[in-house]
């Protein structure tokens, strides 16, 4: 192992984290100047004065409720009149007229319903001459759920379970999550008329498309239960859902059920929405402190957005393959750091223990084998990687060796989805502890082209 390059790829990773933070990114967004509340961020500036306001509600959903919503009431202080925000366990509890309340994460439990429940109830409250702040981030398709009439939580939560299981891509995943919930795909909007609504999102999707973010609760829903059927059928478990599921699916697509509300609809006159933060704005900060690196090789910088799509062992096969061919094209001894982005998917074929990053790392760590002067992180930047504590792990051109020394195989790990014991074994997993932001996943390469060896004398 190389602890210096292990080092510098674990801080490139830190400065991604710190970069989206998402107290910072409210308290830049959201303020009251002079006599007004203010949402000012990259283009999107929307004031209200406060003569002409009645109350503020405070709503939202996700990994980052807690910070954002202690940095919207920070902002804003007394003219808070209420709120809810679903968020992860652990983060839960009041904060002055605000309630954190606890939901479940990847799969929608009771205290999801619990929580979307008060969020309805709230924003049903909400009047004209009312300024709803919704704080949205990812996870909170999970943690915002209540099911469409006719269906069950645990046939919705049975529905996805199986999406999980299938690697079904988080776009895939939205389009059947909207067309079974009375929440999502622009219902909490239309829920909210005839008040405003300030939409504050942090992307943890592809394109950062306000409609994917969270199932897009407050945003036009461009998909349709003939959509939803299609994703099921693709993933080839639309029989395998529970019954209730395909007959609610299959009334909407016969136009029985009123569709999910589309970009014209009057529930999007009131709406404001500003990106705070996304996954880019993570890799551009891991770029920045790379630049920054003191006593390090000339080094070349490649951003690969959206590059972490699909099953997590294939993209780490083509990561690995794409950062040899750029160290190929270096002059001798000078270095490469390629960043990719986005979010992948595993197909869980055994019982073993990990997450997407882990299971990227290990099959890096394959490719990898024998490289002197090759290395890679990858992590989630919310610090959770499947259902463990890390957030990801490291890996370089000793991995295998130092694996096999002490009789573990990385093909057998691989096989039984079980990279966290392999990495913990190591020492190599990534432990950041939950960091209250969530812009999906980033894998960090370095490569280094060897000196040209000295001519003989």
């Amino acid at each position: 192992m190389n602890p210096r390059e292990k080092d510098r790829l674990l801080r490139a990773f830190r400065a991604a984290v710190d970069a989206v933070d998402p107290a910072r990114l409210v308290a830049s967004a959201l303020r009251v100047e002079g006599d007004a509340v203010v949402l000012d961020i990259e283009g999107v500036r929307a004031a209200i004065p406060l003569s002409s306001l009645w109350k503020i509600h405070l709503v939202g959903a996700g990994k980052a409720g807690r910070a954002m919503g202690e940095a919207a009431l920070a902002a804003l202080g007394k003219r808070v009149a209420e709120g809810v925000i679903a968020v992860p366990r652990g983060a839960e509890g009041p904060s002055g007229p605000v309630r954190f309340a606890a939901a479940g994460h990847p799969v929608p439990d009771i205290y999801s319903l619990a929580a979307t429940r008060e969020i309805l109830s709230l924003l049903e409250r909400a009047g004209e001459g009312d300024l709803v702040v919704a704080l949205v981030s990812g996870g909170g398709s999970a943690m915002l759920s209540a099911p469409a009439a006719g269906i069950k939580m645990e046939e919705k939560a049975e529905t996805f379970r199986l999406l999980l299981r299938a690697g079904a891509d988080i776009a895939s995943f939205n389009a059947v999550r909207k067309h079974l919930s009375e929440v999502k795909g622009g219902l909490l909007a239309r829920a909210a008329q005839p008040a405003t609504v300030w939409a504050l999102l942090l992307s943890d999707v592809p394109g950062d498309d306000p409609s994917v973010i969270a199932s897009g609760p407050f945003s036009p829903d461009p998909t349709t239960y003939a959509d939803a059927i299609g994703v099921l059928e693709r993933f080839g478990i639309f029989y395998a859902v529970p019954s209730a599921v395909r007959r609610h699916l299959a009334e909407g697509a016969a136009g029985t059920l009123p569709e999910t509300p589309k970009p014209d609809d009057p529930a999007f006159l009131g709406t404001t929405f500003a990106l705070l933060g996304t996954n880019r704005t993570a890799m551009d900060a891991a770029a920045m402190r790379t630049a920054r690196e003191r006593n390090a090789a000339p080094t070349a910088i490649v951003l690969l957005p959206g590059f972490l799509l699909g099953e997590a062992r294939e993209c780490a096969r083509s990561f690995c393959a794409r950062l040899r061919k750029a160290a190929e094209t270096l002059s001798p001894g000078h270095a490469v750091v390629m960043i990719a982005g986005g979010e992948t998917t595993v197909n869980v074929r055994g019982s073993g223990k990990g997450g997407r990053n882990q299971e990227f790392a290990l099959a890096a760590a394959v490719e990898l084998a024998g490289e002197g002067a090759m290395a890679v992180l990858a992590a989630g930047t919310d610090g959770i990687d499947g259902p463990t504590d890390a957030a990801g792990a490291y890996v370089d051109g000793t991995t295998v060796a130092r694996a096999s020394s002490i009789g573990l195989d990385p093909g057998a790990h691989l096989s039984r989805n079980d990279a966290y014991p392999f990495f913990e074994a190591l020492g190599d997993l990534v432990v950041t502890g939950a960091t209250g932001t969530n812009v999906a996943d980033l894998a960090i390469g370095w490569a280094r082209r060897p000196s040209k060896p000295a001519t003989p004398g």
